[in-house]
């Protein structure tokens, strides 16, 4: 296995641990975030397009987002992806602004959005295991066919093995401030 072999196992478990802080930034905490929005598509121009290519996402108040859409036709289109996004959001326009007003979240959908953060790491987790199992595999059929030694072998497969502990680990740790930060009042 060569270092860009060993790179490449890392570079998978980064793109993972990536992934899911972008799942998390999408989770409402009851805290207006831009990052709340950016999942968003809108049908625009005669395909689905990321919210943030019709408008600039600004948050001007902890409790409120605001989409300044660029194409005044586009404002409908906009405040229906908003609104049908799941989020719980009630967007409104004002001319070329879309305000979307964060509400206070309750309890028991505080509670479901842990749920939901859980589900999120818990697929970090199986997509890092998955790359290590790969680069494991990759080892073992090297080490068959001669190309490394079994010392190699060993010595490379610790090395992944601690890449996975050390992506389990910080994905558990970004996963615990999402849930304080989702249950904080």
């Amino acid at each position: 296995m060569s270092n860009s072999d060993l790179d490449d196992v890392k570079r998978r478990m980064d793109g993972a641990l990536e992934s899911l802080k972008r799942d998390f930034a999408g989770l409402r905490t009851g805290r207006a975030s831009a990052g709340l929005l950016e999942p968003i598509t809108v049908e625009a121009y005669g395909s689905a397009m990321p919210l943030s290519q019709v408008g600039t996402i600004g948050v001007p108040e902890p409790r409120l987002l605001t989409v300044q859409v660029w194409d005044k036709s586009m404002v409908g289109a906009v405040e229906r992806a908003i609104r049908d996004s799941e989020l719980g959001l009630n967007p409104s326009a004002d001319g070329q602004l879309v305000r979307v007003p964060i509400p206070e979240l309750s309890e028991e959908r505080r509670k479901e959005l842990t749920k939901v953060a859980g589900r999120y790491a818990e697929q970090a987790k199986v997509a890092v295991r998955n790359v290590r199992r790969d680069g494991m595999d990759l080892l073992k059929r090297q080490e068959k066919d001669g190309d490394i030694s079994q010392d190699e072998q060993k010595k490379l497969s610790e090395q992944i093995q601690k890449f996975t502990d050390d992506h389990i680990k910080q994905i558990d740790e970004t996963a615990a401030v999402k849930d304080k930060e989702i249950m904080q009042v």
